[in-house]
């Protein structure tokens, strides 16, 4: 990343108290008239049979998919091995997320936090489960989902959480992210259409390697953290402050073609913007810190190791399309997945939209997946808030993991934005 705008991570990372309602077409732009006028997040691997690698974004499927190129669905589609970063449709995703996030030895949020820290984040809590209800959409309520449902789908249990993943889910408590649950970001609506095409899918990446970096954290920088977390949205309740970058800022600029690094990288870990111009010196030394800790371990350490695992499962399947769907910052930048592949010498081309994609299978139909509200995806989400209610009663010593017939497709669909948006690069 280029010097002048690399600035802090915490400045890059930017997922700041996105509370503020956007028109909603506000991260839309006009559809282009042609194919080669569209954005590509689309590169080839080149080999026979070619490999994919495709940049993603972590938002509403819906929001973006007819803005995706018809030959990034094509490759899809002529794909026999889909990766992505994390398997979304395996209920051990969910579970072992839960689980790196409980504070230790039945400790409460109480016990660890100052006492002037805990009471500003329950007011906090308690002001956005009083709003809940006047944030959904009707899609939202037409779909089974009631207020109390969905906080405590996000928010639930969160007395018994480490405090850096309760700075996380603040950041995912706001009114845009509210609005948006309950349709599948891109990378699970992918995931889901991979197993539905009967595809072998996987993942290169597990959560205990993207959570164990988070816990890392010392306790005084987790602290500064949530205290500059709550500041912020305190900020923006009180009218004094609006985030620079928006959900729908982001969508805007995957839509549009905006090829900056800087941007996919701003919106997409729920790391607030900590350091600014306004901090005491000591604070601001403590900004860098944790900038540096989360530039090292979730972006350059997880590229390196996604580009390595790309390379072995390409030596695996040699007589096989593959396609990786990974957050688009993976590979915008420096220090890159593609940067990873180059260097190992492996040739990588992006591919624009419009350009025809090579594939030793028969060429599929154009437009091969469809938005379809009425799919399995948009299921009432009420079928999994009892099931929620008895996961939380087995405890943190329970080994139990929900089988996939208690882990309904709809719970995914609430999770997933917040494990996505927590765990890298969108």
């Amino acid at each position: 990343m280029h010097a002048a705008l690399a600035g802090p991570l915490l400045a890059a990372l930017l997922a700041t108290a996105r509370a503020r309602p956007q028109p909603p077409d506000g991260g839309q732009c006009r559809p282009p008239g042609s194919q080669r006028e569209l954005n590509s997040f689309l590169w080839t691997i080149r080999r026979h049979p070619p490999a994919y690698l495709f940049g993603t974004i972590h938002v509403p499927y819906t929001r973006v998919w007819d803005f995706i190129p018809d030959n990034s669905k094509a490759a899809f589609q002529a794909s026999a091995r889909v990766y992505f970063e994390l398997d979304l449709t395996d209920p051990y995703t969910i579970s072992a997320l839960a689980s790196c996030q409980l504070l230790p030895h039945g400790e409460n949020l109480q016990d660890v936090l100052p006492h002037e820290l805990y009471w500003r984040l329950k007011r906090h809590l308690d002001y956005v489960k009083l709003m809940m209800p006047s944030w959904m959409t009707p899609a939202q309520r037409g779909k089974g989902l009631y207020a109390d449902y969905l906080f405590n789908a996000i928010a639930g249990n969160w007395e018994r959480k480490r405090p850096v993943w309760v700075m996380l889910m603040v950041n995912s408590l706001t009114e845009t992210d509210v609005r948006s649950r309950g349709v599948p970001v891109l990378d699970l609506y992918l995931a889901q259409q991979a197993e539905k095409m009967k595809k072998s899918t996987g993942a290169v990446e597990q959560v205990e390697e993207q959570c164990h970096p988070l816990n890392g954290l010392n306790f005084s920088q987790v602290l500064f953290a949530l205290n500059q977390t709550l500041l912020q949205h305190e900020s923006v309740r009180a009218g004094s402050l609006q985030a620079p970058y928006t959900t729908e800022d982001l969508i805007k600029h995957y839509n549009c073609g905006d090829l900056n690094a800087v941007i996919f990288n701003h919106d997409t870990s729920q790391l607030p913007n900590f350091i600014n111009t306004t901090l005491p010196p000591h604070e601001q030394v403590t900004a860098q810190e944790i900038d540096s800790y989360f530039r090292q371990e979730l972006i350059y350490k997880r590229n390196e190791r996604m580009g390595r695992r790309v390379m072995a499962l390409l030596q695996e399947n040699e007589d096989k399309t593959c396609f990786f769907a990974f957050g688009a910052g993976h590979f915008l930048g420096n220090n890159t997945v593609i940067d990873v592949l180059r260097q190992a010498g492996l040739e990588v081309d992006h591919t624009p939209a419009g350009q025809a994609i090579h594939s030793t299978t028969i060429s599929p139909p154009p437009l091969p997946l469809q938005p379809t509200p009425s799919s399995e995806t948009a299921k009432p989400l009420f079928q999994f808030s009892d099931q929620l209610q008895k996961q939380d009663s087995l405890g943190p010593a329970s080994n139990s993991a929900p089988t996939l017939g208690l882990l309904s497709a709809i719970t995914v669909t609430i999770a997933a934005p917040f494990l996505l948006h927590t765990l890298g690069p969108s």
